[in-house]
């Protein structure tokens, strides 16, 4: 029985020690751009590059090259933040919300990304108040944005491990104290299993959301139906977060915090 337990345990070991962060910047695989020597192009020299930039104060530089790694494919939290960064210096405020949003999918524990998103949306034009949701569903919404998908699927996959092992714990001890313990823990091990589990699906859903967008233009006017010369309902402004619940053509149907919908034209957003 013992040793199966420690090869429960290794095997678990193993998965922490090799799962990687679901914000790692990943290695490039797009070939050089055109005019530019293969050394001067990859991603570490980008990064550099971006960095050393920014501290210059030349954030248009340091977006340049934030932005060609991107463009490559490369997902990090990191990424969009300093991006998010340059373009809240550059004060512009749409790309700032997008790239803060973007980067808090991959780290949505993150404070420094929260307080620079607040910061950068209290400077927007549109003061909307949303609708309040029902403190329970608000609480386990928090509570889940404190890891990030990755850390709950490992939580849940050592949670898993765990129940198994107190679960051999109960099956072949002796002693009526050892027993009761690995019946008990297997059952505190599985419920921590199933809510690690489901922590990690929504943090998925939200990582793969295509619904959320913020407006680009410095304002839009929001009408009634998908055409031009439809009825003005209300107009949104630069950095406003917004949710797409349909699409016609050019145009979208949005919906905003507290429950006004409309349509605009889908080129004045963009999708987080």
């Amino acid at each position: 029985m013992r040793r199966t337990i420690i090869l429960i345990l290794g095997l678990t070991a193993a998965l922490l020690s090799y799962a990687q962060p679901a914000d790692s910047l990943q290695t490039a695989t797009s070939a050089p751009a055109a005019g530019r020597p293969a050394a001067e192009n990859t991603p570490e020299r980008l990064w550099d590059e971006a960095g050393t930039a920014y501290i210059n104060g030349n954030y248009h530089g340091a977006v340049e090259a934030y932005e060609e790694l991107a463009s490559r494919g490369l997902s990090s939290a990191k990424l969009f933040y300093n991006l998010g960064n340059a373009y809240f210096k550059e004060d512009r405020i749409g790309k700032a919300v997008l790239y803060y949003r973007r980067a808090l999918r991959l780290a949505p524990g993150s404070d420094d990304i929260r307080y620079n998103l607040s910061v950068v949306e209290a400077r927007t034009k549109d003061n909307i108040e949303q609708i309040p949701e029902f403190f329970l569903t608000e609480w386990m919404r928090g509570v889940r944005r404190t890891m990030s998908c990755t850390a709950w699927s490992v939580l849940s996959l050592a949670a898993l491990a765990l129940a198994l092992a107190l679960f051999l714990v109960f099956l072949l001890a002796q002693r009526l104290t050892l027993r009761k313990a690995g019946f008990y823990g297997t059952l505190a091990a599985a419920l921590l299993f199933a809510a690690a589990t489901w922590f990690a699906a929504g943090e998925r859903r939200q990582m793969l959301d295509r619904s959320e967008a913020v407006v680009m233009s410095s304002s839009v006017a929001v009408k009634s139906s998908p055409d031009k010369s439809a009825t003005d309902l209300f107009v949104l402004h630069e950095g406003t977060v917004v949710e797409v619940t349909d699409r016609l053509d050019a145009w979208s149907e949005v919906t905003i915090a507290d429950g006004k919908k409309g349509w605009l034209e889908s080129r004045a957003i963009e999708v987080i």
